[in-house]
């Protein structure tokens, strides 16, 4: 797996993490972390993330960043 894709997996089960612990009445988050799974799941692992794969994943951050009330980065 190549190194980005791994820190790309690991942001995602933060936000896994995320929507267990707050956000199941969450749609907007639950739909974007949603999103984010099924992109990455039909990735290539062997090169970088797709630029359509990061913005998925940095709108489903946001989203988490307004569940638990820290700013945006």
């Amino acid at each position: 797996m190549n190194d980005n894709f791994k820190e790309l997996k690991g942001r995602i089960r933060k936000l896994d993490e995320l929507l267990v612990a707050r956000g199941m009445g969450n749609a907007p988050f639950a739909q974007a972390l949603s999103a984010v799974r099924r992109k990455a799941k039909h990735g290539d692992r062997t090169r970088d993330p797709s630029p359509e794969l990061r913005v998925l994943l940095e709108k489903a951050e946001s989203l988490g960043r307004m569940i638990t009330g820290q700013p945006s980065a």
